[in-house]
């Protein structure tokens, strides 16, 4: 059995001001996916060009931060939210959601191809291999915070964590999901494109592989202690919102290649899109 060192949550405390560590792993996981996104907006099939980068990822962390809170309070504490609407806006008292982290990213990079008017799948599949260092990031933040442990185990590997008050060793989910959402999701999407793929198909690759690392380890999570297992009896919210990834993933997937491989000569793949190279404007 093995003991959580019992970090202190705060990084940072600036009179009233508390900066706790996840917090500073959001902003780890933004500037590394500006230092990245910066590299590959030299690749010849790039949708943008390297000004415009800083303002995809401010695009990127409101929807992030939007979805992720709007995700939470919708996917897992909604009862709450119609007994206290304000509760909304509370961030400070806790609760994200990748699922609506996800959905809010969708839709905010979706908004900026628009602006931009470039195609929303070359976007999409730009920004495919920059979420899993930031998601990589936020699992670090949990550990240390001692949130969204794993369920008991005998293990070895067990981790006793001293604000559980089982006191019962636990598995460091977190751990897992940092190693699959993190380090592996990013080596496979990192790889896969450096190559020009047809539209789609990182973005495809992401749903695919997120949600079945998800719904793996769900399997030694521990389910919210408000919510418990949703159906069948080991079914937990978290693999009821990875599900759709998969199979949307997994269509998508299979879908772009067919389509690719039925394209006439020489339009198989996507032409690579013009980028705009006039200044960038002022937010």
């Amino acid at each position: 059995m093995l003991r959580h060192p019992d970090f202190d949550p705060v990084a940072v405390s600036l009179g009233p001001l508390s900066i706790h560590w996840y917090g500073l792993m959001y902003l780890a996981g933004f500037a590394a996916a500006w230092f990245l996104a910066k590299r590959r907006s030299h690749q010849p099939w790039s949708p943008l060009n390297e000004a415009q980068v800083e303002d995809l990822i401010f695009y990127g962390a409101v929807g992030v931060i939007l979805g992720g809170r709007f995700g939470y309070v919708i996917f897992y504490n909604f009862p709450q939210f119609l007994q206290d609407p304000l509760w909304l806006f509370r961030v400070w008292e806790g609760g994200m959601a990748f699922h609506g982290g996800l959905l809010g990213v969708i839709v905010a990079v979706a908004l900026y191809a628009r602006k931009i008017k470039v195609p929303v799948a070359a976007l999409w599949d730009f920004i495919a291999p920059l979420a899993p260092i930031g998601l990589g990031l936020g699992r670090i933040g949990n550990f240390i915070g001692q949130e969204l442990w794993g369920r008991p185990t005998d293990g070895p590997w067990g981790v006793l964590f001293p604000r559980d008050p089982s006191q019962l060793p636990r598995h460091p989910s977190q751990l897992y999901q940092f190693a699959l959402e993190g380090v592996v999701l990013f080596a496979i999407l990192f790889f896969f494109t450096r190559k020009q793929r047809p539209p789609l198909a990182a973005g495809a690759l992401f749903l695919l592989c997120y949600g079945s690392f998800r719904f793996l380890v769900e399997f030694v999570r521990e389910p919210d202690s408000h919510i418990g297992f949703d159906a069948l009896g080991w079914l937990t919210r978290g693999q009821e919102l990875s599900l759709p990834m998969i199979i949307i993933g997994g269509f998508l997937l299979v879908w772009t290649y067919t389509r690719n491989e039925s394209a006439p000569s020489g339009a198989a793949t996507a032409a690579p899109v013009k980028r705009r190279t006039t200044k960038k404007a002022g937010k």
